[in-house]
C-alpha cells in the first residue's frame, strides 16, 4: 500500500506540472488549507475557514471565499465533510456560490511506514448553474524530529453545460515546527494553473475537556508571479467534540 500511495503521488505530480505548464487559467482560488491524513475515531467537527485574496489578474479584487462545514468519522479509518460555500468580492456581495461533499481516508497507521498517507475525494456542486466538480488527491506526511512536513496534491475535473469541462490540479506543501500544542509555526507554499504562492503560517489546538478542542490556524502567503495575487490570508476554526 506504501509503494501504490507513493506511485499515485509521483504521478499525480506529474500530472500537476503538465497542467501548469499548459498555461491553463483555473476559476478557483487555489490557496486552502493543509490536509492531514490522520482520521481520529468517532470524532465530530464544526469548521469554519476563510481564503481572501486581493489583486489578481482577470479576477475581482478583494476576492473571499468562506466555507461552513459540519463532519464526522465513520469508523477508524473514514471521515466526511458536508460544506456550504460562499463567496464575495469588491464588485459582490457575500453569496452562497454551492455546496460540498468530502470523504477522507486513512491509508496507514500513524508510522507504520516511512511517510503516512491518505486520500480525500470531493464533490461540488454550483447553485444557479450546471456545474459540477469532483476532486482527488493524495496527502502524506513525514515527521522529522520536531518538523511535520506535509504535501496535498488534487487533481478535480469539472464539467456541466454553464462551464467548458477542464481538468485542473493543485499542490500544497507545509513544513510545521511542534513547538507547543497550542502554537505550531509553519513554512507554505501553494501552486496552480495561476498561483504560485509562499508564506508563512502558524496554528494550534486548545483543549476545552474530554475529547473537546478548539483547533485555529492563520496564514499569510504572497504571490511569486505577476500572474499570481499580491497577497492571500487563510484562516479557519475547528471544533471537536
Amino acid at each position: 500500500m506504501n509503494r501504490t500511495a507513493s506511485h499515485l503521488f509521483v504521478a499525480l505530480v506529474v500530472v500537476h506540472l503538465l497542467l501548469s505548464a499548459s498555461g491553463a487559467v483555473a476559476d478557483g482560488i487555489v490557496v486552502d488549507k493543509i490536509y492531514h491524513p490522520y482520521v481520529e475515531h468517532m470524532e465530530q467537527e464544526l469548521e469554519w475557514r476563510m481564503v481572501w485574496q486581493d489583486s489578481q489578474p482577470g479576477r475581482d479584487d478583494r476576492e473571499q471565499l468562506q466555507r461552513f462545514a459540519y463532519g464526522r468519522a465513520f469508523g477508524e479509518r473514514w471521515f466526511g465533510e458536508a460544506y456550504i460555500v460562499t463567496e464575495q468580492s469588491a464588485n459582490n456581495s457575500q453569496e452562497v456560490k454551492s455546496v460540498e461533499l468530502e470523504v477522507l481516508h486513512q491509508l496507514t497507521e500513524q508510522g507504520e511506514y516511512w511517510a503516512d498517507w491518505g486520500v480525500v475525494v470531493e464533490l461540488e456542486k454550483y447553485i444557479g448553474a450546471d456545474i459540477w466538480e469532483l476532486g482527488t488527491g493524495v496527502l502524506v506526511e513525514k515527521e522529522l524530529g520536531q518538523w511535520s512536513v506535509t504535501g496535498n496534491l488534487m487533481v478535480s475535473q469539472e464539467w456541466g453545460s454553464d462551464i467548458k469541462d477542464e481538468l485542473e490540479s493543485r499542490l500544497g506543501l507545509q513544513a510545521r515546527y511542534r513547538y507547543s500544542r497550542r502554537f505550531e509555526p509553519a513554512l507554505e507554499f501553494h501552486s496552480g494553473e495561476d498561483t504560485r504562492a509562499l508564506g508563512p503560517a502558524m496554528m494550534g489546538a486548545i483543549n476545552l475537556g474530554i475529547r473537546r478542542n478548539l483547533r485555529w490556524q492563520l496564514g499569510l502567503l504572497f504571490g511569486l508571479d505577476h500572474a499570481s495575487p499580491n497577497q492571500t490570508v487563510r484562516a479557519g476554526v475547528e471544533y471537536e467534540f
